[in-house]
């Protein structure tokens, strides 16, 4: 009922599109009389493209079928053919007012990932339902969102029955400018359609070169990537990170005060504890997934193959509970794996405040816990505290592909003001273990810098 294509910008979607609402409309594919063909766009601009596609499409017919069409400008962009048991191709911008009462038997969805999230939800639902009457069929054809929540997003991953996915998205972590993942993009690019592989490479390049939110727009549009766009920088780059990186023998005594930075993982996502000594830069992390679905499962949807099950065989990351992790249990785990240390203080998100009182409660853990925003107020503070530790050669851990992968998609969303707070670079990335660090090395930073107390002599008066 409903075919849904992801494709880089400049392979032709809207002419696509126009060109099956044409052939809809002249009952090539469907003889039902008087055929009805939406062709729903994110506003009128991009509905008046769609239709200016249509109408140069009819235009180039002999004259004997162009004669009976019927061309409506102005405030409805219609296409009537009568011959052939009569259709009527209207383009439309995304507000569900204007399609209740229709029975379509085609509606196209063209640049669905662009559409407002409310207007765009009411729209497309307005659609779907109204296909039912005359068996109707879908397509929705756009580039790739941003993130996973677009609505676009989750047809393409969650595809219901009878729904056909074709996504053109090149594998993760390839340089912008990879020749055959910009072929996998942007397949209209080799047959001469949209932009050549020269324009592409260079553009890629360009972009690579600005970097920032010019990289993430290029990732997400030619390349198709679903990647956000916002202004952003890397946390770390991997050169940075790969200096804190030393040998067993090398690697730092557990002493001092421990302290534990935590980010608790929802339903669905990895929890992480990153234990940091700061007398001495010591620091050892690890995750936590629920047992279904199975590692090899998880890395293959977050499109990282076999990553999960080489952290799970390094001791990286470990399996608990079925369904979610449970938080309670989950420490108590990572208490142990401290060799029976307690943390002077516990690091973690405010927001997550019952989760974490009643996960001390039950791990039986009586220690300070410090509330941390993952905003912008807090979240400058400790990144920049965290890169200070970091470049002064206060972090030392062991060769960990948990926290490497962390940091690779770990990136900055940057305010107007300059302030840094933390964010993925990519939707499906899992950056727990690197916002456990941050909290833990930043605290252990703070701490650092207090003046030692001083005891005061007794005194008789």
């Amino acid at each position: 009922m409903v075919a849904v294509l992801s494709i880089g910008r400049g392979n032709a979607k809207t002419a696509l599109s126009a060109g099956l609402a044409l052939g809809s409309v002249m009952g090539e594919w469907d003889k039902q009389p008087k055929r009805e063909i939406l062709l729903a766009a994110r506003n009128r601009d991009q509905a008046k493209t769609a239709f200016n596609f249509l109408v140069g499409f009819v235009e180039s017919l002999p004259k004997a079928k162009r004669e009976r069409f019927i061309i409506r400008r102005g405030s409805r962009l219609e296409v009537e053919y009568t011959g052939n048991g009569g259709g009527l191709a209207r383009c439309i911008a995304a507000d569900g007012r204007s399609i209740l009462g229709g029975a379509p038997t085609l509606a196209i969805l063209d640049e669905r990932a662009a559409w407002e999230r409310e207007k765009g939800d009411t729209l497309e639902n307005a659609i779907l339902s109204g296909l039912g009457k005359r068996g109707g069929k879908a397509l929705i054809i756009s580039t790739s969102a941003p993130d996973d929540a677009n609505t676009f997003s989750r047809w393409l991953d969650e595809p219901p029955p009878g729904t056909y996915v074709q996504e053109h998205r090149p594998a993760f972590g390839l340089p912008a400018d990879d020749l055959e993942s910009l072929k996998i993009a942007n397949p209209g690019a080799v047959e001469g359609i949209g932009a050549s592989l020269e324009w592409l490479q260079a553009q890629a390049r360009r972009a690579i070169a600005r970097g920032g939110s010019a990289l993430s727009s290029f990732r997400n549009l030619n390349r198709n990537e679903r990647v956000s766009t916002e202004d952003r920088s890397v946390l770390i780059t991997v050169d940075e990170w790969l200096s804190a990186e030393v040998k067993l023998d090398d690697l730092p005594a557990r002493e001092g005060p421990c302290i534990l930075g935590v980010d608790l993982g929802g339903s669905r996502s990895m929890s992480a504890a990153a234990a940091y000594w700061p007398v001495t830069g010591r620091m050892e992390a690890w995750g936590s997934f629920p047992a279904n679905p199975s590692l090899g499962d998880r890395g293959a949807s977050d499109g990282v193959g076999t990553r999960y099950v080489e952290m799970n065989n390094r001791d990286e990351l470990f399996v608990l509970g079925e369904a979610t992790v449970p938080t309670g249990p989950w420490l108590s785990e990572i208490v142990k794996r401290l060799d029976g240390e307690v943390p002077a203080c516990i690091v973690g998100d405010r927001f997550r405040h019952a989760e974490f009182a009643e996960a001390m409660q039950k791990a039986g853990l009586r220690v300070p816990f410090i509330w941390r925003g993952f905003g912008w107020k807090d979240g400058a503070e400790d990144i920049e505290r965290f890169r200070r530790a970091l470049f002064d050669g206060e972090v030392k851990t062991l060769p960990s592909l948990l926290l490497r992968s962390a940091f690779s998609d770990a990136v900055t969303l940057i305010d107007p003001a300059g302030n840094h707070k933390l964010a993925k670079a990519r939707s499906l990335g899992r950056i727990d273990a690197a916002a456990a660090a941050v909290l833990a090395v930043a605290e252990g930073a703070r701490r650092m810098a207090r003046p030692a107390a001083k005891a005061r002599a007794a005194e008789w008066v």
